[in-house]
């Protein structure tokens, strides 16, 4: 369990040093680069989902006695613990950044928002509810849970590879199985 909590809180803190970094090059703090942002951050927030998913079920694996089965199931049980811990230490970073390193990130996002409603034809009218819904808690409350769930399901599919790969059967002086 301790490992799943570390690596679900190094991963947790790699996403929010990408956040700090993509807002000391300007990229979180400007509407025209935030499509790029999102670009950035999504491939290389990939990349450490990955590898820090994979390192989390490696080093799962080597507490585990070589003599005693490494199922899929336990690699793949491994790899979602890592994702919920990290999720909920998201939770707590994801505050830390909107709230206390980067409070108008969030007026970023609305106005990138209202400017795609309104490329697409949206009434001014809907345009001004909606960025009111966003505005709200329950917007802010909705926009979290969501984020939360496509995250768990992006690090769920690592964990489904990944444990395909980690999996390790049991060694020792066990006769091979018969076909």
């Amino acid at each position: 369990m301790k490992t799943n909590l570390v690596y679900g809180l190094y991963l947790a803190l790699s996403g929010l040093l990408l956040n700090v970094a993509l807002y000391f090059t300007g990229f979180h703090s400007d509407v025209d680069k935030l499509t790029s942002s999102q670009w950035i951050g999504g491939g290389i927030g990939l990349v450490l989902g990955i590898v820090l998913i994979v390192l989390g079920i490696k080093a799962r694996r080597s507490e585990v006695p070589a003599t005693e089965e490494f199922s899929y199931g336990r690699a793949l049980g491994t790899g979602v613990m890592i994702s919920v811990f990290s999720c909920l230490f998201g939770i707590v970073t994801n505050f830390l950044y909107m709230r206390v390193i980067n409070p108008g990130f969030r007026e970023v996002i609305i106005q990138a928002q209202a400017n795609k409603w309104e490329a697409a034809g949206m009434s001014s009218d809907r345009i001004e509810k909606a960025e009111q819904m966003m505005r709200s808690p329950v917007g802010a409350i909705l926009n979290a849970v969501f984020i939360i769930i496509f995250i768990m399901i992006i690090n769920t599919l690592i964990s489904l590879v990944a444990a395909a790969f980690l999996k390790r059967p049991a060694s020792g002086d066990q006769p091979p199985a018969a076909i």
